[in-house]
């Protein structure tokens, strides 16, 4: 069982689920072409609208790269690459597999060794996923209903209310990197210099690619700020990991 998160079964797997994604896609792009042309829409209006999804495509698939990074010590490569594959984003993959983990004493910063964890993880991480996928269809009209009227009548408060939840999620990120707290015989699950720093650095790049988006209106280049920023903190946290004592680079106030 050494390669059960790599071994073959779990390949063909992975190798079903991105099939099943690209010919689904390849299905509705095909039904879409075809539709636009019943209504009148030329094929170079098509292509230019096809050509813009596929670029803007690219800054969240560099924010997805980097969860597979983060989860590949753990999980292997081919677990993250199947969840996000599907459906998923860093602040849930990431906060389920610690969440499973956490329920036999582990985390995310240690290989798993065991089968049966890495199975607890896996259904944790899918099933929880599931969740939107059954309510959306059932509640999203009465919420969007709800959401609409309240709009209509208060709209700063709707904005006021999307910036909390986003605040809010942010913030959660923030607190652990700071104040987070592991185990003491794991290197780098805790809140410290390396936590503190990968932080420090993806805020830095972030606020340094916004201003250069707005200096030079670069427009089509916002939605890359973000994922470039998450993974310019990350190599930094890997250079001075690298470079540091590992006294200091190691070092954990909540560890």
């Amino acid at each position: 069982m050494e390669n059960f998160k790599e071994g073959a079964f779990i390949y063909i797997l992975a190798s079903g689920v991105v099939l099943f994604v690209i010919v689904q896609s390849l299905f509705f792009l095909i039904k879409s072409w075809k539709h636009g042309k019943e209504i009148g829409l030329t094929s170079k209006k098509m292509t230019e609208t096809v050509t813009a999804s596929a670029v803007f495509t690219i800054a969240p698939a560099i924010s997805i790269v980097a969860t597979v990074i983060a989860l590949t010590k753990a999980l292997g490569i081919v677990l993250p690459w199947i969840r996000l594959s599907v459906i998923g984003n860093i602040a849930y993959e990431t906060t389920a597999a610690e969440a499973a983990l956490e329920a036999f004493g582990k985390t995310t910063a240690q290989t798993v060794t065991d089968i049966k964890d890495f199975s607890a993880v896996m259904w944790v991480m899918t099933v929880g996923s599931m969740l939107p996928l059954i309510l959306v269809p059932i509640f999203l009209k009465k919420i969007q209903s709800k959401v609409g009227s309240a709009t209509a009548k208060n709209a700063k408060w709707a904005d006021t209310m999307a910036a909390a939840a986003f605040i809010g999620l942010i913030a959660a990120f923030i607190a652990k990197a700071i104040a987070g707290s592991g185990k003491e015989d794991i290197r780098g699950d805790g809140a410290g210099v390396l936590s503190v720093v990968t932080l420090l650095t993806s805020i830095i790049f972030m606020l340094i690619l916004e201003t250069l988006c707005k200096k030079f209106k670069l427009k089509w280049f916002e939605p890359f700020a973000m994922p470039l920023s998450m993974i310019c903190g990350m190599c930094v946290a890997v250079i001075l990991a690298e470079a540091l004592p590992p006294d200091i680079a190691f070092l954990e106030w909540r560890g």
